[in-house]
């Protein structure tokens, strides 16, 4: 089994910035991908940013280019969100989640497994 343990959300004024780690383990655990997806309230989950676990590509959602930072640490399995520039929108619930095998992973639907979510809060 994998365990995904998110840390690092609070809140913060507008215009602060948080960073978000996910730490990894399990004796089963490889990664492919390893993502950040996040979930408004009344929203829908939504991808914030992906990396691949060996070659450090990324992707980013729209709303997140330019203020958001997605990164990895192979050798501790930690996944990191650097979020700067925050917004009250930015409000959720923010997830990490792992794709074990080699695919696309922008989408929540080509993860394996997630962690339980912290909660970041943007005040005005």
């Amino acid at each position: 089994q994998v365990q995904l343990v998110e840390s690092g959300g609070g809140l913060v004024q507008a215009g602060g910035s948080l960073r978000l780690s996910c730490a990894a383990s399990g004796r089963t655990f490889r990664s492919y991908a390893m993502g950040w997806f996040r979930q408004r309230p009344g929203k829908e989950r939504e991808v914030v940013a992906a990396i691949s676990w060996s070659g450090g590509d990324t992707v980013y959602a729209d709303f997140a280019a330019g203020r958001f930072t997605v990164s990895r640490d192979t050798v501790q399995n930690t996944l990191y969100l650097q979020m700067n520039s925050l917004k009250p929108e930015d409000t959720a619930v923010y997830y990490c989640a792992n794709r074990k095998y080699s695919g696309r992973y922008y989408y929540v639907r080509e993860y394996d497994y997630w962690g339980q979510g912290t909660q970041v809060t943007v005040s005005s």
